[in-house]
């Protein structure tokens, strides 16, 4: 698909809904603006001053997301081509949580490990943090394979030309993040074309394929063991996978993110190792912190050289 096709349009009916939520006083706005603002060529997200626009199917339908956010309160417009809208007002506003990360339950955790000599210089960095969330569990799968052993810059740019190649334009002049139902009838030469290896692109594929099938379930309400078990029987799909799938999908909070490059890098500067410690090491370091391993990787991501660790 041509980037031309990014042409805004006015022919199509349009229907939009609103909802609101209040946000809470340590809400990190910028974390959640950086996170929708990876890609710089802004084909499916486009970020301007404190508000998020987000294209996407839902149902098969067109939509744009525009999350508009202030210190206080965020509001959610669902802009629609077509005649229905897809979602309720209800499930709107629930996905709007949801992808503002305020069903994790952050709280407890800082509460429980402030005292930590470790975790407490954590806190000190990234009071707050909680984990903005991909618009639907498929996304944050295909973004788990994609950025299988590369770096986040790679994993953009590949993922960049796969929408390029097969996203449908919404109205909005963006371009919607691929369902399952178009990745299932996507060609694997297609996926090659953007830089996939044979291997990640038959993975991506397949699990498109099963959710079309009805053989894999990605629903929010499923239980994470049971998403983590069924992904991990799927060909190409490993523990690395599942957790930032779970993560960044299902905001789960207690998957082991151990093999993570940067979770070991930044876990030698904050306990000053002299060498960075081994996927097992790292493994057993998180494993006291359950339910909340995945979070303790996330405030290792977060972590930045010029913060005196």
């Amino acid at each position: 698909m041509n980037r031309n096709t990014k042409t805004s349009t006015s022919n199509h009916p349009h229907q939009e809904l609103t909802a609101r939520v209040t946000l809470p006083v340590d809400f990190r706005l910028q974390d959640f603006l950086t996170f929708h603002r990876r890609d710089k060529t802004e084909l499916c997200e486009r970020v301007s001053d404190n508000s998020v626009e987000k294209a996407m199917l839902i149902n098969g339908v067109p939509c744009c997301l525009i999350l508009t956010l202030s210190q206080n309160s965020a509001e959610i417009s669902l802009a629609v081509d077509g005649d229905t809208a897809p979602l309720t007002p209800q499930a709107l506003e629930t996905l709007l949580r949801h992808m503002l990360g305020l069903t994790q339950d952050i709280s407890a955790f800082e509460e429980a490990y402030k005292n930590d000599a470790n975790i407490s210089r954590l806190l000190k960095h990234s009071h707050g943090l909680r984990i903005p969330q991909t618009g639907t569990p498929f996304e944050a799968i295909t973004w788990a394979i994609t950025g299988q052993l590369i770096s986040v810059e790679a994993a953009v740019s590949i993922r960049r030309r796969l929408i390029e190649k097969t996203g449908v334009p919404h109205s909005c002049g963006l371009l919607c993040q691929p369902d399952a139902g178009l990745l299932a009838a996507t060609g694997i030469s297609i996926y090659r074309e953007c830089g996939y290896s044979n291997s990640k692109a038959t993975t991506i594929q397949r699990v498109a394929q099963q959710l079309v099938d009805g053989e894999l379930s990605l629903s929010l309400d499923d239980d994470p063991a049971a998403i983590a078990k069924n992904l991990l029987a799927v060909k190409g799909v490993g523990p690395w996978t599942v957790s930032y799938t779970l993560l960044r999908g299902f905001g789960y909070l207690d998957g082991s993110l151990h093999g993570d490059v940067a979770v070991r890098r930044n876990l030698q500067r904050l306990l000053a190792l002299e060498e960075k410690p081994s996927e097992k090491e790292t493994q057993q370091w998180l494993a006291p912190f359950s339910p909340y391993r995945a979070l303790v990787a996330a405030h290792l991501w977060a972590m930045q050289s010029d913060q005196g660790y």
